[in-house]
């Protein structure tokens, strides 16, 4: 069961028995369920996590279902229920609007996301900011990329903006370092600056969606190497002491502030 396992492993980091504490048991359970993520291959950290997000909320919401039914909850709320903790803190929502150039008409299509997968605009440095703007600007449907207009009744060329609605309480944002160019893909190696603290999402959101959150930074993956060649690392920081922390498989290190930007950071957690 993932969450007995992940629940050891949680309980097993807290204990704080041992210096550091290996993931194997719960890695070996994902395996077989998302055969990709095999010890003996070279994967994206980016792609696990999703779907260690996805297992733990199907299982959790499941958890949540039964002792609903236990609390004898109706059965119209419990065939509703599609909450877990895993929504609840990572789950927020974007809207496009999408404006028909021709009349006007302007549509609006909610969708739910748990990472927002950033472009990265520079081949140097940039910031994350940068990105955001990048990731937000509006954008123009035309040629193979037209709307069907209900109102037009044809294909027309359109706008489409896009907006956060309702913001997570943990957002990640993934950076997208690896793109193809022609038929080769390639990993962007820029320099990307996040902030520390005060990561301001208003400019993005919704009126009064994001007026009064402030974002923090508490961990951030790195990607150091190739396509095929790498190693991850990760800096977190614990809360309670205002530490930040470098895990390195088995190495763990304080850190300082200072080092928490790096050149390679692939995941960002605020």
């Amino acid at each position: 069961d993932s969450v007995a396992v992940f629940s050891s492993l949680i309980a097993n980091m807290w204990l704080g028995e041992c210096e550091s504490v290996s993931p194997e048991a719960f890695q070996s359970v994902l395996e077989k369920r998302y055969p990709t993520f095999t010890k003996e291959t070279q994967q994206d950290a980016q792609e696990f996590l999703i779907c260690v997000l996805n297992e733990l909320h199907e299982a959790l919401k499941n958890v949540r279902a039964q002792l609903c039914k236990r609390k004898d909850v109706p059965e119209a709320r419990r065939s509703t229920n599609e909450t877990s903790i895993i929504t609840e803190l990572f789950e927020g929502q974007l809207s496009y609007a999408i404006t028909c150039l021709e009349c006007r008409t302007t549509i609006g299509r909610p969708e739910s996301f748990t990472v927002l997968s950033l472009p990265i605009p520079s081949k140097s440095t940039c910031s994350l900011q940068d990105c955001l703007k990048c990731f937000f600007q509006q954008d123009k449907l035309t040629s193979n990329n037209q709307i069907h207009c209900s109102l037009c009744g044809t294909k027309q060329d359109a706008v489409v903006e896009t907006t956060i609605t309702k913001a997570p309480q943990i957002v990640i944002f993934h950076l997208k370092r690896f793109e193809w160019q022609g038929n080769n893909r390639r990993k962007l190696v820029t320099d990307i600056h996040y902030p520390l603290t005060n990561l301001d999402l208003s400019p993005y959101g919704a009126p009064h969606c994001c007026a009064d959150a402030g974002y923090s930074l508490y961990a951030v993956v790195n990607h150091s190497g190739f396509l095929d060649n790498g190693h991850y690392t990760a800096l977190c920081k614990r809360s309670a002491t205002e530490t930040w922390y470098s895990f390195d498989d088995e190495l763990i290190t304080k850190i300082p502030d200072s080092s928490v930007q790096t050149n390679t950071a692939y995941v960002l957690f605020y």
